[in-house]
């Protein structure tokens, strides 16, 4: 196979070391006079090559005091100012990109770290979470490796964030058991009757995934609102439900309270459709360590789920009604011949029983 010839479409530096080692390789008795030679005959008519050159490194010069070496520089860099990068989630090829990129910051002898940075986020969705992080965290990057790592760092943490629609389960970590519903399966003893809702056996179960909703792309750690909506069960959601019928004799009076489990008397939790005035399945997250965690939502986070309860025991609704956390323990309950791990509601202190690792099925595209 013949070495190509040099037409102003690949950098000099490129052409003279590929063309150097074939060189060698293909003949070791060659003279670098000889070399140099047969180098400039692959040199193709359309480039002028001045008199006297007498080495490789005056013919480089020579290559790139030609004007097709700007013209290609130029070109690469009008391609870098048009590249885009396309999410892994979307189709695109994250190593492919990275490469691309070298290659045209090489090509258009781009090497100042600030401008080669300029040039990568201008690449990234505008307003994104991409752009946004790489924003923040290649101020203080100083080479292309420390602006790669930290590129492909930002790639793998969003492909591991919690988006909205996306496919999850919950585990508790206190006893390694999933939150899980199946459709059909209620309370028989008392309650709302809803689908009851309980902690399943360790191990992947189709009962055991939610979808979750909130109303942004990514659930924020400052006030995010988010839904659960259990795969299996036609448009069910994880909530309370409050007895806004039947009274309840309390404290020397007549009144109303949420529907309690059977099994403890702690608020009962349950999927129902939204169907209700008195149903509610708007949660709360927040990191399980820390009061005043930042960032997104994402996989294998240890949160705390809770609620409000916006009615009160003489039936009003009140805006700022009092929350409940979701907890699972082993208490047991049985129905037939099936024993179920309790989950349920509660407003005491908060444990280790409180504690759900939300880990991420399928990201939503």
């Amino acid at each position: 196979m013949d070495f190509p010839k040099y037409n102003g479409n690949i950098h000099p530096d490129e052409w003279i070391n590929d063309i150097k080692r074939y060189l060698r390789l293909k003949n070791n008795d060659c003279t670098s006079g000889h070399r140099l030679e047969i180098a400039i005959s692959f040199v193709d008519t359309n480039i002028s090559l001045p008199t006297g050159i007498d080495g490789f490194e005056k013919l480089r010069n020579a290559l790139k005091e030609d004007i097709s070496f700007k013209i290609f520089k130029n070109t690469n860099k009008r391609k870098l100012q048009s590249l885009k990068y396309i999410p892994e989630n979307k189709g695109g090829d994250t190593s492919k990109f990275i490469s691309n990129f070298l290659k045209l910051c090489y090509n258009a002898e781009i090497n100042d770290p600030e401008e080669q940075k300029i040039y990568l986020y201008n690449s990234l969705p505008i307003n994104s979470y991409f752009s946004n992080e790489f924003y923040k965290k290649a101020k203080n990057m100083n080479s292309i490796n420390e602006l790669i790592k930290e590129f492909e760092d930002i790639v793998f943490e969003e492909s591991n964030l919690i988006k909205n629609e996306s496919i999850v389960a919950l585990k508790h970590i206190a006893t390694g058991k999933y939150l899980s519903s199946v459709e059909g399966l209620r309370y028989h003893t008392s309650g709302s009757k809803n689908q009851l809702v309980f902690a399943a056996s360790p191990g992947f179960d189709p009962n055991s995934l939610w979808k979750i909703k909130f109303d942004k792309e990514l659930a924020t750690y400052n006030n995010t609102s988010i839904k659960l909506q259990h795969v299996k069960s036609n448009d069910k959601f994880l909530g309370i439900y409050y007895d806004g019928y039947t009274q309840i004799y309390y404290n020397g009076y007549n009144t109303w309270d949420y529907f309690k489990s059977p099994s403890t008397n702690y608020t009962e939790v349950s999927c129902d459709y939204v169907n209700s005035s008195y149903w509610s399945d708007n949660w709360m997250f927040k990191y399980s360590k820390s009061e005043n965690h930042q960032g997104y939502l994402k996989s294998k986070d240890i949160i705390n789920l809770s609620i409000k309860k916006p009615w009160n025991r003489n039936g009003a609704y009140v805006q700022d009604g009092s929350v409940e956390f979701l907890r699972s323990h082993d208490i047991q309950f049985t129905i037939g011949d099936d024993t179920f791990q309790e989950v349920v509601c509660h407003d005491e202190r908060l444990g280790g029983n409180d504690e759900w690792c939300i880990e991420l099925i399928k990201q939503y595209v």
